[in-house]
């Protein structure tokens, strides 16, 4: 089967263009990511990056009702506006006197008393709560906290998907879980 001359001809552009963006001027490999600094790692071909998240913009330790005695360690990474959707990276490090490392009943749901997290954005200028985003499948844009495991005294990075407030807010209101509400996070874009 014979391709058409236009078809042809995009085909070899696209295979030629593919060919030269693995190419590097200064003989470096132009797929590894590089920091940009605003916490977004890019890739050098300049398009595809991932978020990178550096320090906490705020963190805070909580009683959890898991087993007495019981703490853990919440940090705010980052919220990422892009477009109309919105990134909360979170830590969680959960410190259960007594529970093995490896122990599969740590979940952010039972840390959180056997109750899903329900994280949510508060946006106090346009008076509006933001939830978790869905899918095309129904499927929402987070973690599974009921089975996510999380090793004791090791963080685990979570990430969730909101629709992202307007241009002219600035700083959220975060509620995570039963825990109290972590104000004035930054809205980065």
């Amino acid at each position: 089967m014979r391709l058409p001359p236009r078809v042809a001809a995009i085909t070899a552009a696209l295979l030629l263009t593919g060919g030269l963006a693995g190419c590097s001027p200064s003989g470096g490999d132009s797929g590894t990511a590089s920091s940009s600094g605003g916490g977004e790692a890019v890739s050098a071909a300049g398009g595809v990056g991932f978020d990178s998240p550096s320090k906490p913009v705020a963190k805070g330790t909580f009683d959890t009702p898991i087993a007495a005695g019981a703490k853990v360690d919440i940090a705010i990474l980052g919220l990422r506006a892009r477009g109309r959707l919105a990134t909360l990276n979170i830590q969680l490090t959960p410190h259960v006197p007594g529970a093995e490392s490896t122990s599969s009943s740590i979940t952010p749901f039972n840390l959180n008393g056997g109750l899903r997290l329900g994280t949510s954005l508060i946006d106090p200028v346009n008076l509006k709560r933001y939830v978790v985003v869905k899918d095309s499948s129904g499927a929402e844009l987070q973690p599974d906290e009921i089975y996510t495991t999380v090793a004791n005294d090791q963080p685990v990075h979570l990430s969730y998907t909101f629709a992202a407030p307007p241009e002219n807010v600035k700083v959220v209101d975060v509620q995570i879980g039963s825990w109290p509400t972590f104000r004035n996070v930054p809205v980065e874009r």
